[in-house]
């Protein structure tokens, strides 16, 4: 038996990229997928229902169990039609892995309204969307005393969390609000029986090479046969292993790439400086870094 058998998935972004291969990895540890993509471009314009097909044909093909679905998770309803359709399609929802993502960057005294907005909407706003159906679904399931078993692996950044870049203030914020999010999602919802980590991924994807400055990491040729420690497919075993029912850990954020898994941590006290009584601006200013 696979370690996710008997699961039921829902990923999205899984068209291509990294989402593309946790699903493949999913369903050939037993999970039915329900693999999610609109099919747009990087910017998330356009539409095409092709991608998710093809990985659900994929995963069909090598005796796996797949739906495609191209609903917009930017939008309250996509998501929730999202939701429905797996519980509706397989029975269930075990799992929810937050992947979808778009780029739209632009440095911030020439960022556009429409830039911030798209890349807020389908990354914050999307893994919000699809998280909120969820956790309605499995604390009615947890209500009528079928106590779930459950977990959610949402999608952060480096660029949110450890290494801020210039250009992505649209998307550095919503990965940064998308770490936060895991944790308080981790909080409310373990009462539920639902586990809620993130990632925080760099692999070489359609993403990562648009964005200034990555593509040069993933110039090297790779010979034939030796490990790429950039391969998107590098980091599905992490994620599968967080959706499955071996792992016990919640609230936390992971960096991973192909050679090294860390455990981040966010805001934390480097150095305080304390008064007696009312503070002055000349004192702060003198003890202040």
């Amino acid at each position: 038996m696979g370690a996710l058998e008997g699961k039921v998935a829902v990923i999205t972004g899984a068209g291509r990229g990294i989402g593309r291969e946790h699903a493949l990895l999913f369903a050939r540890e037993g999970a039915a997928v329900v693999v999610n993509d609109l099919g747009g471009d990087n910017t998330g314009e356009g539409n095409d229902a092709g991608p998710a097909q093809q990985v659900v044909d994929e995963i069909v093909a090598a005796g796996g169990r797949a739906v495609a679905n191209t609903d917009n998770v930017a939008l309250w309803d996509g998501a929730k039609g999202l939701v429905a359709q797996a519980v509706s399609e397989f029975g269930s929802l075990d799992i929810v892995i937050n992947n979808a993502g778009i780029l739209r960057d632009g440095f911030i005294a020439g960022l556009e309204e429409l830039q911030w907005d798209a890349v807020i909407a389908v990354h914050l706003k999307g893994h919000f969307n699809v998280l909120r159906h969820a956790a309605a679904y499995w604390k009615e399931q947890s209500k009528a005393g079928n106590q779930p078993n459950a977990a959610v692996v949402n999608t952060a950044s480096a660029s949110g969390t450890t290494v801020p870049n210039a250009g992505q203030a649209n998307y550095g914020a919503a990965k940064a609000g998308i770490a936060a999010l895991t944790l308080v999602a981790a909080d409310e919802l373990e009462r539920y029986g639902v586990r809620v980590n993130a990632i925080a991924p760099i692999a070489r994807t359609r993403l990562t090479l648009a964005t200034p400055g990555m593509s040069a990491i993933f110039e090297a040729e790779i010979p034939e046969g030796e490990f790429d420690p950039f391969s998107p497919a590098n980091i599905s075993p992490l994620v599968a292993y967080l959706a499955s029912d071996k792992c016990p850990i919640t609230g936390k954020v992971f960096a991973v790439q192909g050679e090294a898994i860390s455990e981040l941590a966010g805001w934390h006290d480097v150095k305080t400086i304390e008064t007696d009584g009312p503070w002055s601006i000349d004192d702060i200013s003198a003890r202040l870094p």
